[in-house]
Parts: structure tokens; C-alpha cells; sequence
């Protein structure tokens, strides 16, 4: 089965993707990973207000098979949380691009965004 990898978007090694809009960039997981992952059981999201490090481990998102820790693909400052992927899990796996992102941050560094992988990149990562 093929993962969906939007145009549009950047994405890190590690299967989590960035959506830069003005200074404010939206984090979750790619179709790839929640297919990994299989069933998310309960997602733990960082706390608003928080500083975080580009590669720093910020969540955590737990499935039927597996417990992983999701990581800031950016430097910034955590400005709001999905509270809905809190309360149903399960969107990480029907929409991991709309209502199933995590997080958004403050962009502390633009140039960080440039530095991730484009989707064509990370398509032939993970071999879509």
C-alpha cells in the first residue's frame, strides 16, 4: 500500500511533517508512520507554552503494537495543541494531515523548514 506524501508540505526522517503557514508551523506524523504504527491508542501532546528544539522528543503517540516518541522536526515555541487527537486517537490514522496533526509552533528559525526533506525526498525514503 502507498503512502500519501501532500506536496506542499516538509517532512523529517523521522515521519513527522511540517506545515508552514506565516511563522506558525503544524506538526503530526505521516501517513507512512500511522500506517507503521497501526492502530493509535492514545496520544500524550506537549504543553502550550513550551520551548522546543528541533529534534527533541515533544510527544508521544501510542498504538496497539508500540509506544514512539514524536519529535519536533523545528525549533520553536509550542503556541497551540489538537486536543481533539487527545480525545480520539484514532484521527492520527483517518486524516494524518487535517484533523489528526499534533501540534503548531512558533517558528523560532524559518531556515530550519527549508532544511527538511521536500516531498519528493521523503517519497523515495520511504519508497512510495
Amino acid at each position: 500500500m502507498s503512502s500519501q506524501v501532500p506536496a506542499g508540505l516538509r517532512y523529517a526522517k523521522s515521519h513527522e511533517w511540517v506545515r508552514l503557514e506565516g511563522d506558525v508551523a503544524t506538526i503530526g506524523i505521516t501517513d507512512h508512520a500511522q500506517h507503521e504504527l497501526t492502530d493509535v491508542v492514545f496520544v500524550e501532546l506537549p504543553a502550550v507554552g513550551r520551548q522546543v528544539a528541533a529534534g527533541e522528543a515533544c510527544a508521544v503517540v501510542e498504538s496497539v503494537k508500540t509506544a514512539s516518541d514524536i519529535y519536533s522536526p523545528i525549533s520553536g515555541e509550542v503556541v497551540a495543541v489538537n486536543s481533539a487527537v487527545a480525545d480520539n486517537p484514532a484521527l492520527v490514522n483517518t486524516a494524518p494531515y487535517a484533523d489528526g496533526f499534533f501540534f503548531k509552533l512558533k517558528v523560532a528559525n524559518p531556515a530550519e523548514v527549508e532544511a527538511l526533506l521536500s516531498p519528493e525526498a521523503y517519497a523515495a525514503q520511504i519508497g512510495a
